[in-house]
């Protein structure tokens, strides 16, 4: 049961008691991300995550402010998504007044100084060079490029090396003066604890913080005309293939179905893809499906890595198995999906980390909360009835995209895309 305080200031406060812990995780929740970009501003907000990490009037240098974590035990670090920015940190419970501290001063004190901006850029460069060096990584930006076409969630998280080259400490300040705001943050916090002790604590470092309580607006997704195919040319030894097809916004109602569809499909050892792609075919090492759920649209996407001679082998391999969730799913195989998704759900709400995500995560996306018990429910009343109606809607034809990533060149590829 978590327990959920709105400060003067419109901050969001949510504790989630796990006593049995000693443990105390924070997840400071930002609702920004990528998509909330100009193209001018490629990158920015990852720009200004690793900013944060750089140095406050009262922890002067990265290593000061790491130190004052890891001090005591605990670790730090941040991340930055399409539509959410967290800082988190997770020490032991006698240390969660230190915590709150360190969080609450590099987010409202970092510098920004311009010696900072210069080293952090080349950071990032290198950050996006490694990206690029790597196939799998690659390839998950190249099929976001096909999924949404001349649009912010099309763009990698940390822009481009143009782009972030031309971010300035003006553009930095300004973008963080309108989007870094209280009625725009969520503060997270599960562990050893009581609720009031906690929010008493976050509004002693948060409680001053001001600006409008108004939440930043970014430009909505709008289907339209994309390429299905796209091939980039790489000295590898493995073919890496993503193939996509649009999913469900973060709120539509059959969302919980695609994400059982999912498991059945591609998560796990005992799952479709990974019984046929790798164990009777051979084909493959790593394989796996996912999905992807935002404010206003989402996907459902394949990754595998192949010997480049057997990728068309590969991608009409894992068509069939797309094809074949149109069929009715068998109750055992539907039963194991089922107890596989809850299970994974139950072993993640035993780490401190994973609560606070969960909860200041649906907060700040969705401006609500699912329990765990409400999903588990949501879960097992999903029938295979419903996933064979759903697969029939979205595994279209038309809605294929394949991105590779490989020595491949001019190969038939685009005829092959038929469910």
């Amino acid at each position: 049961m978590h327990q959920q305080t709105t400060l003067d200031n419109g901050l969001r406060v949510i504790t989630t008691p796990m006593p049995q812990t000693r443990s105390v995780s924070i997840c400071i929740f930002i609702g920004v991300g990528s998509r909330y970009e100009t193209e001018p501003q490629a990158g920015v907000s990852h720009f200004i995550e690793h900013l944060c990490f750089r140095g406050t009037p009262k922890r002067t240098t990265a290593r000061e402010i790491s130190e004052a974590i890891e001090g005591v035990g605990g670790i730090i670090n941040a991340g930055t998504d399409k539509e959410l920015t967290v800082f988190w940190c997770k020490v032991a419970q006698p240390h969660l007044p230190l915590a709150l501290d360190v969080l609450a001063d590099i987010l409202r004190n970092s510098r920004f100084d311009p010696p900072d901006i210069e080293r952090e850029r080349q950071v990032i460069t290198e950050e996006i060079n490694m990206s690029k060096d790597s196939p799998s990584q690659l390839v998950n930006m190249l099929i976001d490029e096909l999924l949404w076409p001349r649009h912010p969630l099309g763009r990698d998280i940390a822009g481009s090396k143009e782009s972030v080259a031309a971010i300035t400490r003006e553009m930095i300040v300004e973008y963080l003066g309108h989007q870094y705001l209280p009625a725009n943050t969520v503060v997270s916090v599960a562990g050893a604890g009581e609720h009031g002790e906690m929010v008493s604590t976050v509004e002693q470092v948060l409680g001053e913080w001001s600006g409008p309580k108004t939440r930043p607006t970014y430009s909505p997704y709008k289907e339209q005309r994309f390429p299905r195919l796209r091939i980039e040319e790489k000295d590898t030894e493995q073919a890496h293939l993503c193939l996509a097809l649009s999913g469900l916004p973060l709120l539509h109602p059959k969302r919980f179905t695609l994400d059982l569809l999912n498991v059945i499909l591609g998560e796990g050892m005992s799952s479709r893809l990974f019984t046929e792609i790798r164990d009777r075919m051979g084909l493959a090492y790593s394989i796996h499906s996912y999905t992807e759920h935002f404010a206003d649209t989402g996907s459902i996407a394949v990754y595998a890595g192949v010997e480049p001679k057997n990728l068309q082998v590969a991608v009409k391999a894992i068509i069939e198995q797309l094809s074949r969730l149109k069929e009715p799913v068998p109750q055992a195989e539907l039963t194991k999906a089922r107890e596989l998704s809850k299970g994974r759900l139950l072993l993640r709400m035993e780490d401190s980390r994973s609560v606070a995500g969960w909860m200041g995560g649906q907060e700040i996306l969705t401006q609500s909360i699912l329990s765990v018990d409400q999903v588990i429910a949501i879960v097992d009343a999903i029938t295979a009835e419903e996933i064979k109606e759903l697969a029939c809607e979205l595994l279209v034809s038309s809605q294929l995209r394949l991105a590779v990533v490989g020595p491949v060149a001019d190969e038939p590829l685009e005829e092959i895309l038929v469910l």
